[in-house]
């Protein structure tokens, strides 16, 4: 929540509302602010506005990938997330930081990058105490914990970590280089 004192104004899609005394901004969150969210996956216990939200969620823990980019054929849970990754493709990108002037494809990639300015690092592993600038590098950096290896090849029995691993390894099986040399 931002913080509430007790005249605060809310914004919810419909006009803004002030709050004072006679009816404690409190209550009001309570009611709708805590409710817009009441839908919860089991699993991770991430909020939803929505049941139908849940369940599309719910890909992710299965690792179901309905979705696919038709410039790479990159999969995705998500037709979402499609549409945001086809930016890659395009060069699109729409968000500029007013620090630096880099650009990114999308809000969410904009603002981890400002934390690389402020040194904002609110992600931190619970094993170990590492921050993070965002929530990926702390799940990624947990798989080093775990042992988690969820890319699996599907050429071969092998499986890793992080995905930039898996697409490394699968250039190998193409007889493509991962690396070029600048002499030849």
């Amino acid at each position: 929540f931002p913080e509430i004192n007790n005249k605060t104004e809310i914004t919810k899609t419909s006009p803004k509302r002030s709050y004072d005394k006679e009816q404690p901004i409190s209550r009001h969150a309570k009611e709708t602010i805590i409710q817009q969210k009441p839908y919860k996956c089991e699993i991770c216990l991430k909020q939803f506005t929505t049941a139908g939200h849940v369940k599309i969620h719910l890909r992710i823990h299965a690792g179901e990938k309905p979705y696919k980019c038709e410039i790479c054929l990159g999969q995705f849970s998500q037709k979402s997330y499609v549409k945001k990754h086809k930016k890659v493709h395009t060069g699109e990108k729409d968000y500029k930081c007013n620090i630096c002037c880099k650009t990114y494809t999308s809000a969410d990639n904009l603002k981890k990058h400002l934390r690389a300015h402020t040194g904002e690092k609110p992600f931190e592993c619970d094993i170990c105490s590492k921050p993070f600038i965002a929530a990926c590098d702390l799940k990624r950096h947990l798989r080093t914990h775990t042992g988690e290896k969820p890319y699996k090849c599907d050429l071969c029995p092998v499986q890793f970590s992080q995905q930039s691993h898996l697409i490394r390894h699968k250039k190998g099986h193409s007889g493509e280089k991962n690396h070029k040399c600048e002499i030849c």
